[in-house]
């Protein structure tokens, strides 16, 4: 997925609302942590699935092991897919990894990886908000505008929206 040049107020809203959304439909805290240091070992993620399509994943790796966070964000994606998000719209599970200790790699670089988790929760609060049996709090949608660039917003929109009110009724 692309998005247009914006400013870091608009990206600042969505990570502030993603972490709202996550903190509301988990009923936890990111504490002290940034938003990549809170979901890098997958267990946040995992649980907001769990809290948006109960059962979904049957087991959490909770080692504090980098291996236990991959294979949770690797468990995350697929059940990403299992709820009708493309391949498109998920995060690389290296996109969560700490990347500040490398000289070779830019804030920019940390910052486009950041973008695709974004963007992967972005979809995954349509779908959840999109499932009758889904009762818990919505995210703020709008708030996803400056990363995602207002004409592809609505383009996305628009067209998902046919295809998610397809998508629902199957669901």
């Amino acid at each position: 997925m692309e998005w247009r040049e914006q400013s870091t107020v608009s990206c600042h809203e969505a990570y502030l609302e993603a972490q709202r959304w996550i903190e509301a439909v988990t009923k936890k805290r990111f504490g002290n942590n940034d938003f990549r240091s809170a979901l890098e070992n997958g267990v946040l993620l995992c649980e907001l699935i769990n809290n948006v399509k109960p059962g979904t994943i049957k087991r959490v790796n909770r080692l504090p092991t980098p291996i236990a966070g991959l294979d949770n964000l690797n468990v995350f994606l697929r059940a990403c897919g299992k709820l009708g998000l493309k391949e498109a719209q998920l995060f690389h599970p290296g996109d969560l990894q700490d990347l500040s200790t490398r000289v070779t790699v830019k804030a920019e670089e940390t910052n486009r990886r950041l973008k695709n988790v974004l963007i992967t929760i972005f979809w995954l609060g349509r779908r959840a908000q999109c499932d009758p049996a889904y009762n818990g709090p919505y995210l703020n949608l709008k708030a996803f505008e400056g990363l995602l660039g207002t004409a592809l917003y609505k383009v996305n929109y628009n067209e998902g929206l046919k295809y998610e009110i397809k998508r629902c009724i199957a669901f």
